[in-house]
């Protein structure tokens, strides 16, 4: 099936509570997939076509708010439309799955796959100091995968959670391994799970009460101290990636998505020529693996970055490696997607030759 398949059948399985959307190119498969499937008839999942991104964003929110299982998906200028309600969600901490199919830009720009919404998902692309947790799938298996994952760690932290992918891994089929349904939470244990869940005043506890508001700067700055110790144990405890061929590397490709995917032949190409690199690619864009990757840095002799934007992952790399070893960034830009061959031409001229 194809990667926005996968997330759909993904939702249904995982016992999601409710889907709200609004079609958009590349990712407009996962809406019209939910509403083949009808699983309102089965599970009773809410599918739901919003009048607009910013809609969908706020119908979040609320099933957010109330302690449901709730996801949206759009492709770039659709999230960008989506990035007050999702700092208005990540102030209030609430958790909900947002997916991004990533297309070309700026602007309307181009349905091609693109990974230029880097920045906007990693750094905050709304107002205020905040962290999305962000996974980059780099197979139709891990749109399906990380479904479950990306639920698992947005209730566990209490923040949305983003699966940043692109058109590549969207549109592209594979065979996928499918997890068995599990059913949607009773309310009784949504109340249970998520005691501070707007699930209607009981005897037992107080209100709760779901904002992002708070008027006294005081009161505004504990918040933020309370979100940023959360975003440190992150960091500490939910790094994930993955390693190819690193354990003999004199140069190393950091690579994350549809780009790692490419890059993994590159090194296999590189190796034939008997060049030693290897690959390693950030599963949590956020958390990102600094002192993974730090960790190479007295080991090889370069790192090249290639990712389809003008430059934007490279600067973690960089922070990660503290100037070290000489990083290079390699890219395609507006829907542009490179070859194997570009990667590993790449590695020879900018890191090996440079």
């Amino acid at each position: 099936m194809k990667g926005n398949e996968a997330i759909a059948e993904a939702a249904i399985r995982y016992g999601v509570d409710g889907y709200f959307g609004y079609p958009i190119t590349p990712q407009s498969e996962v809406m019209e997939t939910l509403m083949a499937m009808r699983p309102w008839e089965t599970t009773g999942m809410v599918v739901l076509q919003a009048e607009s991104e910013v809609a969908s964003i706020n119908m979040l929110y609320g099933g957010a708010g109330s302690g449901k299982r709730v996801m949206t998906s759009s492709s770039s200028p659709g999230i960008s439309l989506m990035q007050e309600g999702i700092s208005y969600i990540a102030g209030a901490e609430l958790p909900c799955v947002i997916v991004n199919v990533v297309r070309g830009g700026p602007g309307l720009g181009t349905i091609q796959p693109s990974q230029s919404d880097y920045f906007q998902a990693v750094k905050g692309g709304g107002h205020g100091d905040y962290k999305l947790i962000v996974l980059a799938p780099s197979s139709v298996q891990e749109m399906a995968d990380f479904v479950g994952l990306a639920f698992d760690l947005a209730f566990k932290y209490r923040n949305p959670a983003m699966i940043l992918s692109d058109g590549v891994i969207g549109q592209m089929m594979e065979k996928v391994e499918l997890d068995e349904y599990r059913p949607r939470w009773t309310d009784e244990e949504i109340i249970e799970k998520n005691p501070w869940a707007a699930t209607g005043k009981k005897p037992v506890r107080g209100q709760n009460i779901m904002t992002s508001l708070h008027i006294q700067a005081v009161d505004q700055e504990n918040v933020n101290r309370r979100l940023q110790a959360k975003y440190k144990e992150m960091q500490e405890k939910e790094v994930r990636y993955e390693t190819f061929m690193c354990d003999d590397a004199e140069y190393l490709i950091v690579a994350f998505g549809s780009a790692a995917r490419i890059s993994k032949k590159s090194v296999e190409l590189a190796r034939e020529k008997g060049i030693k690199v290897g690959l390693l690619r950030p599963i949590t864009l956020f958390p990102f693996p600094y002192k993974e990757i730090g960790s190479y840095a007295d080991q090889i002799k370069g790192i090249l970055v290639p990712e389809m934007n003008a430059g934007q992952m490279i600067e973690d790399v960089k922070l990660a490696v503290n100037g070290k070893v000489d990083v290079e960034h390699y890219g395609r830009m507006g829907g542009m997607i490179f070859s194997p061959d570009e990667v590993e031409n790449a590695l020879e001229e900018l890191i090996i030759g440079g």
